[in-house]
């Protein structure tokens, strides 16, 4: 059985938009855990195929991608890239134009706010 925290953690993370980004510590506070940045990453890692996650669209709170070049880092950065998000030559994508902002309030499994 999920907690209460990783069904809103999947819910969130499966409407976000595409060409859209949100970061690990966003769905956190979302889902309620405004410190579970780390919890978010580990709920990718484990269930992002089972759930059929968009997993390429969250990212560090610096507009970057957290994940080693062995671990996929490429592949995200093309996911987001086919989805029209534009990165600099840093690396970094702009959270001013990129993040998802419909997603202003805290959102508790089974509520329908998209």
């Amino acid at each position: 059985m999920l907690t209460l925290f990783t069904e809103a953690v999947l819910d969130i993370i499966k409407h976000i938009p595409e060409g859209r980004v949100l970061t690990y510590g966003r769905v956190a506070a979302l889902a309620g855990n405004p410190g579970g940045a780390r919890q978010v990453s580990r709920i990718l890692h484990s269930m992002s195929k089972k759930y059929d996650l968009p997993w390429h669209r969250v990212i560090n709170s610096k507009g970057r991608i957290s994940l080693l070049p062995s671990m996929g880092r490429e592949l995200q950065k093309a996911l987001l890239e086919s989805e029209g998000v534009e990165f600099s030559g840093n690396g970094a994508l702009d959270l001013n134009i990129y993040m998802w902002e419909k997603s202003n309030s805290r959102i508790l499994p089974g509520e329908d706010c998209f």
